[in-house]
């Protein structure tokens, strides 16, 4: 098993993230611990990503990944350009990664995570116990000179203690990039209430083919009652951004 106190390196990961107004702002709600407060309009965010081979991670191997969350006010990460979050489902191929993950308080199981192409579109899908869960297409272009870097800050539990830590990354985002759907196709499951309201509202977006990103070497405790930074800005968003008002499938 990895150190969770150890930090840990990807690079050149594919990565799809975006996030999305959902349907049931009260069960986006009701997913927020005490002591967080999620942002008005419940805006709800989501990673796919796929690190292809071992050689792109300081000790992770080759695994993909998906996780989901919430955005929070009043937390926001350094800069204040972008909001915490907090995790709420984290789907991962890799033992060893669920290990890690979960060490640090996030709620790790497993899943797999594919980005593909179909009819000209991206399309990645998130798999729990071979179920399909999450299924988005994106009309998605080539890689161009922007570059999209900063820090996301992330909210996780453990032992009744709320942890938080900052994660800087680096992207290259796709032009033209549009969400043309997001499908949850598991209405059992409780992933579900993550759903996006229809018609699809995208509040921000990038496609990467190549993301890259550190887990930093330590996390810290959050105090309810101790003011962080800011008050909602919304997610930083790459300098070339596309949303779609298509309808969502859900």
């Amino acid at each position: 098993m990895l150190d969770p106190s150890a930090p840990q390196l990807v690079v050149n990961s594919r990565t799809l993230y975006f996030s999305w107004l959902p349907a049931d702002p009260d069960a986006v709600s009701a997913l927020v611990p005490a002591g967080l407060r999620p942002r008005p309009d419940r805006q709800v965010f989501m990673n796919q990503y796929v690190v292809d081979d071992a050689s792109q991670t300081s000790g992770f191997g080759a695994y993909s990944l998906t996780y989901l969350g919430v955005s929070l006010v009043g937390v926001d990460a350094p800069g204040g350009e972008s909001p915490g979050g907090w995790w709420t489902h984290y789907v991962a191929s890799s033992d060893r990664v669920r290990e890690y993950a979960a060490a640090r308080g996030a709620p790790a199981g497993r899943g797999r995570t594919t980005i593909g192409s179909d009819g000209g579109f991206l399309v990645a899908e998130t798999e729990i116990d071979g179920v399909p869960v999450i299924r988005a297409r994106c009309e998605v272009g080539d890689a161009g000179r922007t570059v999209s870097s900063g820090h996301h800050r992330y909210f996780t539990a453990r032992g009744g203690r709320l942890l938080n830590a900052v994660y800087p990354y680096v992207a290259e985002p796709v032009t033209p990039f549009v969400i043309e759907s997001v499908e949850f196709l598991a209405p059992a499951h409780p992933i579900y209430a993550l759903r996006p309201e229809n018609p699809l509202t995208i509040a921000f977006g990038f496609y990467a083919p190549r993301a890259s990103f550190a887990y930093p070497g330590g996390l810290t405790e959050h105090r309810a009652d101790a003011e962080l930074v800011g008050a909602g800005a919304a997610h930083q968003v790459p300098a070339r951004r596309a949303a779609s008002g298509l309808p969502s499938g859900s």
